[in-house]
């Protein structure tokens, strides 16, 4: 019988090194506060201040935040191993990051079971809906040029834009788009549209007549279509195409030299891990399906995990010179509830309270606040998770539809925060200080089958 557990609100968090969370306070994200009270903090000393370089590195080093006693990456690496073997799942990849510094980037397992090459961390994997942290990220970039503000009307830029009701057409906003406040009544509204091969540009025409259940920016839907209209804000507003946008501001300047956007960019990559999906006979290799690449701001970018590592040291606060922390504090704050995540496997037992930011979800994990999204699309599964207080970033991409590999950010989270172990992973291996047993089924609302899983996981 577990212990009843009382949950407690999303708490105030800091990014890395760089303390505890603030909230902006320029004109230009003022209609989009960040939740929770505001608390501000010293910056860290730089190469401008006084303080010697070497001293500076070791008042850092003496300052940074810890991980829990016992956590091992190298048994989170046998780990990912073990979830390779025996035609568990074809191939998988890992990535951990701590302080700014990259713990482990490997890959494991198979490219594709039928012409099997090695995973290793250069491999690219298809990111589904990993990439919309990518698309708020360089929506607060173009917000930092004064290329947009947050409060931007969507209808400003993109004049067809349309929904049922004209006052709400003109009430959208970019930081709307972002964060699923369009007010549309369904979720992923016209994704089976887009599943059946349907034009982008003719689907978001039928947002004139999706059902809206409030005024924009007051509830939560999650969407695709809708969200992928922020590409043809982008365009109005740089005269650029959205990929270009996103590889010359977030690719180049992190060295995410692995990573592109569309069909075209993983079939070209020099490797990349092919989508597979069950059949009574094991594991089958596809061919990437183009529809979800259609809607590069949802899910449009494909990467390797040693991109996501450069990823996650930037999004802990560790590429200042790329992203600020003033602009990672406005992406990681929560503006509206999303209570539905708490309902499902490691989530109905871990998670206190949800929300989502732009392009993220916040969770309060067990009382620690984290960062976290997932990605699904067939063949294609990932998890990124972000913990402020603990300067940690985690990735973990696979190449199936496999449920079994989620169990493993759980408990990794668990180990860095020293909580009380569970068993989230049927690994075979010793595990007496980390208990682990089957991880649940995958939480698919929408009633696809697994191996037709969609870029938006519920």
């Amino acid at each position: 019988m577990k212990k009843k557990v009382t949950r407690r609100p999303l708490r105030p968090f800091r990014i890395g090194l760089l303390g505890l969370l603030i909230p902006l306070t320029l004109a230009s994200t003022a209609q989009t506060p960040p939740v929770g009270a505001a608390r501000t903090v010293s910056p860290a000393p730089t190469a401008t201040t006084s303080v010697p370089a070497a001293q500076a590195a070791t008042v850092a080093a003496a300052t940074a935040p810890a991980l829990a006693p016992g956590f091992d990456v190298a048994r989170f690496e046998a780990m990912a191993q073990q979830l390779t073997l025996g035609e568990r799942v074809p191939g998988l990849a890992l990535a951990i990051v701590h302080n700014g510094r990259v713990l482990t980037a490997k890959g494991y397992g198979v490219t594709d079971v039928s012409a099997p090459q090695t995973i290793d961390g250069h491999t690219v994997f298809r990111l589904a809906s990993l990439s919309k942290a990518f698309a708020g990220t360089l929506a607060g970039l173009l917000v930092n040029d004064g290329s947009l503000r947050w409060d931007s009307r969507v209808a400003d830029y993109v004049p067809n834009f349309r929904l049922s009701d004209p006052m709400a057409t003109r009430q959208v906003t970019v930081a709307d788009l972002l964060s699923h406040r369009v007010g549309l009544q369904a979720h992923n509204a016209f994704d089976r549209d887009i599943e059946g091969n349907a034009d982008y540009y003719a689907v978001t025409q039928k947002l004139a007549y999706a059902p809206m259940s409030c005024v924009p920016g007051q509830c939560y839907a999650y969407q695709n279509v809708a969200f992928s209209v922020f590409g043809d804000v982008v365009f109005a507003a740089t005269g650029g195409f959205y990929e270009q946008a996103v590889d010359k501001r977030i690719f180049k300047p992190l060295g995410m030299n692995d990573a592109s956007l569309g069909l075209e960019g993983i079939e070209n990559s020099a490797r990349w891990a092919r989508p597979h999906v069950r059949s009574r006979n094991g594991w089958v290799a596809l061919t990437p399906k183009p529809t979800y690449y259609r809607l590069a701001p949802a899910a449009g970018v494909n990467a390797s995990i040693s991109d996501m590592a450069q990823w996650l040291v930037a999004q802990t606060g560790h590429r200042q010179d790329v992203l600020p922390a003033p602009l990672l504090a406005t992406l990681h704050a929560s503006l509206v509830p999303t209570p539905g995540e708490m309902r499902a496997g490691w989530r109905r037992d871990r998670i206190y309270s949800a929300g989502y930011a732009l392009g993220w979800r916040v969770f309060d994990y067990a009382s620690h606040p984290v960062v976290f999204h997932a990605g699904a699309v067939q063949g294609y599964r990932g998890m990124v998770a972000l913990v402020p207080e603990r300067d940690l970033g985690i990735a973990i991409l696979w190449n199936s539809d496999s449920s079994v590999p989620s169990g493993l950010l759980p408990t990794i989270l668990d180990r860095a925060m020293g909580l009380p172990p569970q068993q989230w992973l049927d690994t075979p291996m010793d595990t007496s200080d980390l208990l682990m047993a089957d991880s649940p089924q995958p939480d698919n609302k929408s009633g696809a089958a697994a191996s037709q899983a969609t870029a938006s996981p519920r």
